[in-house]
């Protein structure tokens, strides 16, 4: 065994977190040493086919990994994740961070007094053409993002803004900068109970103003980030793996022209990316990309967007 080499955990390995122990088991400097989840057949199936060990309850993963992947349901990340820290291990807990802010407040809380680290699974930062896109972004003025989604009894635990929006409320957040100060939105629950399509329109102290709607009752896949500032506009496909831009430039005589090109893209797939970041992090002892500050704050303004729509509603 390599003398630097991460083992690691996942727990919860259902449609996410199968995803989380594949990639594990295929870097480089990383050893997976085993796999929880409630349903036994399922943590032994995702065992064998990536040569580790299962188990059925968390705690088996104590003293024996420097890191783990938490993908449970999100009303169990406060339990599991404080359990892992206190005993030593690094985290990466999927997002939503956490049910509440006061859920994602002890997380942090046991990060701290056990000098551990936390990481957020916002994996959408990590899609190769938003990072192509966060390398230009500079004082973005207006953020255009839809992200619809066709319907999967996966996440109906929680609603359209905690499963869906949340990764563009991260992207917000993390290209502007600054706070959000002002909320309106709106939503409808028309599958479920709890809201299955909102849009929010979101002010920030930049002065940026974003315009986000997310669904999860769509015919087709969208997952657009449109931008713009001073003198460019920039449009984001992550589906597509496409940045295109377009520049405000001065043709011949001194006459304005747009000028159009695509910005260059690297591969990789959004998950490993993160999933790399993480390790490096834990190997390296450095703040994880997505911390638990960041996961905290960006689940306060999607609690936020929340409360904006239940105001609504009873207008």
């Amino acid at each position: 065994m390599a003398t630097n080499e991460v083992e690691v955990g996942v727990v919860g390995v259902g449609h996410l977190g199968r995803h989380h122990a594949r990639l594990y088991a295929a870097l480089d400097g990383v050893r997976l040493v085993g796999v929880v989840d409630s349903d036994p057949e399922r943590a032994r199936s995702v065992a064998d086919e990536y040569g580790c060990e299962a188990w059925t309850d968390p705690e088996a993963l104590r003293g024996r990994v420097q890191a783990a992947s938490v993908a449970v349901p999100t009303v169990l990340h406060r339990d599991v994740a404080e359990m892992l820290l206190r005993d030593g291990v690094d985290v990466l807990v999927e997002k939503p961070m956490a049910h509440t802010l006061e859920e994602a407040d002890a997380i942090n809380a046991a990060a701290r007094e056990s000098g551990r680290l936390v990481m957020v699974g916002h994996t959408e930062r990590f899609n190769p053409a938003m990072i192509a896109m966060a390398r230009v972004v500079e004082a973005p003025r207006f953020f255009e993002i839809h992200r619809l989604a066709g319907f999967t009894a996966r996440s109906t635990d929680i609603n359209v803004i905690l499963d869906l929006m949340i990764h563009d409320l991260d992207l917000l957040l993390y290209l502007d900068g600054s706070e959000a100060i002002s909320v309106d939105a709106l939503g409808v629950a028309a599958l479920t109970d709890k809201l299955d399509i909102a849009n929010a329109r979101v002010r920030m102290a930049s002065g940026c103003v974003a315009n986000l709607t997310a669904s999860r009752i769509s015919v087709e896949q969208v997952r657009r980030v449109r931008l713009f500032q001073g003198r460019t506009y920039l449009a984001c496909d992550t589906v597509k793996r496409q940045v295109e831009r377009y520049r405000l430039v001065m043709g011949a005589e001194g006459k304005p022209t747009i000028a159009r090109d695509e910005l260059p893209i690297e591969d990789g797939e959004p998950l490993g990316i993160e999933l790399a970041a993480f390790v490096n992090a834990v190997r390296t002892r450095s703040r994880p990309p997505v911390d638990g500050d960041q996961g905290r704050r960006v689940l306060e303004l999607a609690l936020k967007i929340r409360e904006a729509v239940d105001a609504s509603m009873r207008r």
